[in-house]
């Protein structure tokens, strides 16, 4: 090898060292001094680990401020799944099972099967055992027995006591259900007490996976104010994640379910904050960060008054009682469910609104199989979701809308016979009123007038007149409600697929034939009528509130929504009628005869497939309004029945203390809705109703 060759392999040799040494300060730079902090978290095993701050869920109270619903502290039982050892999840069950069975808590299980063999679907959850068969893809005409084999198979619960199995079986149909994963912890019990807190922390040893943690319980100040309205929280499930998620919802969080909790769900919810928790080596905290604090929900204001509220609810379920107790069979005796609304007048809020039966929010989660087997199904909010013939609370319209066809008016006369004739049939009146006005026909509930009334008129004078008044029309309140049916050509032709007849016609002029409505209309058409044509948007919100109270965030304002295509002085007629019927020899005149204001009121019997319903509708004072009431009363048979819930309303309202009628005050057909059923030229419906004779 020659000189210059040793020397080129020097330079080339000293120059990849240069390189190699030159790469390592560079490295050692970026460790020791540029990224100094990051490689030391590295070298001491620090990391940072975020999780969720929950927001405090917003809080409902009535337009006074007393509070509905609040939030307070409380307990809960969860499962971690990265705890939970899936080979003897069942054994850990068990035993949480047996020792909450000790310390009388409750756990989460909604399977709609008994407890105990032989094993039966659950009274009233036949929607939730379809839904169950569906999961399990079994026939629809699986029996319970059929269900329990299943879920034993899927769960792996051969070695346990039937018993054990259905109650372990109902835990893991649950977890499955919310969607039971290492990220999302499953709430086995709420609201526990600290001696069982105490009692399961001592058996930790034996409950891998079983923890208690604190967190927010929606309280309610009286669960039986108001229940329907108010409604109810609870846990996300499988089927609903896919929409929550997309709102930024966490499997584990809880949701509003019904009434005004779910109504206002986007308002109560808040929002969600972070927490960066700093760890080292060996998990030890270094510190604890709130890089982003929730915001909670805002306070939902709603327009009820508890005071009227109570009072109402009270009212409702105290005269269905009298009417079982002092009725004759057949006539009140049956009545065992109804609502009422109270709204005002002026602004379309929801002052009152009462179902019965009812039932307690604090305890709705153990009642609740009672409550879904209870045949007269105190879940539903007839208030919104009943549908009811208005009977002769709907002849107000039909007076309307002959006045505005240009018919009637104040001084025009229908002579009544007891009995009108349309073709083969014959309709009928429960008196004989002689030559009568709309006035006195109001007052005394004449069917012969407004049968007449509507024949003349015709079906679409009379149909376009209910819609304007929100009979078959949306109220515009925030809860679902159902928006009612109009008796008219296009119904019958859908209900039935027939042609309209004029006796078709005379029928529905009365409130009868396929006329449904619910109570909340019922009110709102007679807050229009009080406000001589103008309706108003229906509204439970007052305004919302922050967390504090101290901010109004939105107010809500009246909206008129329809003004009634009727003259003035019709309006002024139809409430002198009106008037008139709640004065002595008026079908209301027992409650209102004598009453401190003027109380302008409907009453109605409408027919159903059983006994007559009772409805009644009435404002006060006649001349200023300010609120609206519509009761109904299932199998209340006489209209008049409703009028002392009504009253009840009127007293709580305008502060008068109840008294009993002045017997002096009563006319001649006080004590019924259209005098006596003895001179019946033929048979009739009962009350003001009829029915036509072949």
């Amino acid at each position: 090898m020659n000189l210059r060759a040793l020397r080129w392999r020097r330079w080339i040799v000293a120059v990849l060292a240069l390189i190699v040494v030159g790469i390592y300060i560079a490295r050692l730079m970026s460790i020791q001094i540029i990224n100094a902090e990051e490689y030391k978290k590295i070298l001491d095993g620090s990391y940072i680990s975020t999780q969720v701050v929950k927001a405090t869920r917003g809080e409902i109270v009535d337009r006074t401020g007393k509070p509905l619903t609040v939030n307070r502290m409380g307990y809960d039982v969860i499962l971690d799944k990265a705890w939970l050892p899936a080979a003897s999840q069942n054994e850990i069950l068990q035993r949480l099972m047996q020792l909450c069975e000790e310390l009388g808590e409750e756990w989460t299980d909604h399977l709609p099967i008994s407890k105990w063999p032989p094993f039966e679907v659950l009274s009233g959850r036949e929607e939730s055992m379809n839904k169950l068969r569906n999961f399990l893809g079994i026939q629809s005409y699986a029996t319970a027995e059929d269900a329990m084999y299943q879920l034993v198979q899927r769960y792996k619960l051969e070695e346990f006591e039937p018993a054990d199995q259905r109650n372990i079986a109902g835990v893991r149909y649950e977890m499955e259900q919310r969607g039971f994963a290492f990220n999302v912890p499953y709430t086995f019990a709420t609201d526990v007490s600290i001696d069982s807190v105490v009692r399961i922390k001592e058996q930790s040893y034996q409950l891998a996976g079983v923890d208690v943690v604190e967190n927010a319980i929606r309280q309610y100040e009286n669960g039986l104010v108001a229940p329907h309205i108010i409604g109810t929280v609870g846990p996300i499930y499988r089927e609903e994640y896919p929409e929550l998620k997309e709102k930024g919802y966490a499997m584990d969080d809880i949701v509003g379910k019904e009434g005004a909790e779910k109504a206002f769900e986007s308002v109560l919810r808040g929002t969600n904050g972070k927490r960066e928790i700093h760890l080292e080596s060996g998990n030890v905290v270094i510190k604890d960060v709130e890089s982003q604090p929730p915001v909670p929900g805002d306070t939902v204001v709603l327009s009820l008054d508890t005071d009227l509220q109570l009072t109402l609810q009270k009212a409702l379920e105290d005269q269905i009682k009298y009417l079982q107790e002092n009725e004759p069979e057949g006539k009140g005796r049956e009545a065992d469910a109804g609502a009422a609304v109270v709204l005002d007048v002026q602004t379309g809020e929801v002052l009152a609104m009462a179902t019965y039966p009812s039932y307690d929010l604090s305890t709705y989660r153990q009642d609740f199989s009672a409550l879904l087997a209870d045949p007269r199904r105190p879940l539903v909010n007839r208030a919104l979701q009943g549908e009811y013939a208005p009977g002769s609370t709907y002849k107000p319209s039909t007076a309307l809308a002959g006045w505005s066809a240009g018919i009637i008016d104040k001084n025009q006369l229908v002579n009544c016979q007891q009995a009108y004739g349309v073709g083969s049939h014959v309709f009928t009146c429960l008196s004989y009123h002689g030559p009568i006005n709309v006035v006195r026909a109001l007052s005394r509930s004449c069917n012969i007038y407004f049968y007449d009334t509507g024949r003349r008129a015709g079906i679409e004078a009379v149909d376009s007149m209910a819609a304007q008044l929100g009979l078959g029309e949306s109220t515009g309140i925030e809860l679902p409600e159902k928006t009612g049916v109009r008796s008219n050509p296009a119904t019958k032709l859908q209900k039935q697929g027939e042609q309209w007849y004029e006796g078709d016609l005379v029928q529905s002029s009365i409130g009868q034939l396929y006329n449904q409505f619910t109570p909340l209309q019922l009110a709102n058409y007679t807050a229009t009528i009080a406000n001589r044509g103008k309706r108003m948007k229906v509204t439970i919100v007052h305004e919302i509130r922050d967390y504090s109270l101290q901010q109004v965030v939105q107010s809500t304002q009246p909206q008129v929504v329809q003004v009634v295509d009727a003259p003035p002085e019709a309006f002024e007629a139809i409430i002198e009628g009106m008037v008139a019927a709640s004065r002595p020899g008026g079908t209301a005149s027992a409650t209102f005869g004598w009453y401190p204001v003027d109380v302008a009121s409907k009453t109605g019997t409408p027919e159903t497939a059983g006994l007559p319903n009772s409805t009644f509708i009435a404002f006060a004072p006649a001349q200023e309004p300010q609120i609206a009431v519509a009761v109904v009363i299932e199998k209340g048979w006489h209209g008049y029945t409703g009028a002392p819930v009504a009253r009840a309303a009127f007293d709580a309202y305008f502060g008068y203390d109840q008294q009993a009628p002045d017997p002096a005050a009563l006319g001649e057909e006080a004590a019924g809705e259209a005098g006596s059923v003895q001179q019946q030229a033929a048979p009739v419906a009962q009350e003001e109703e009829a029915a036509p004779l072949p």
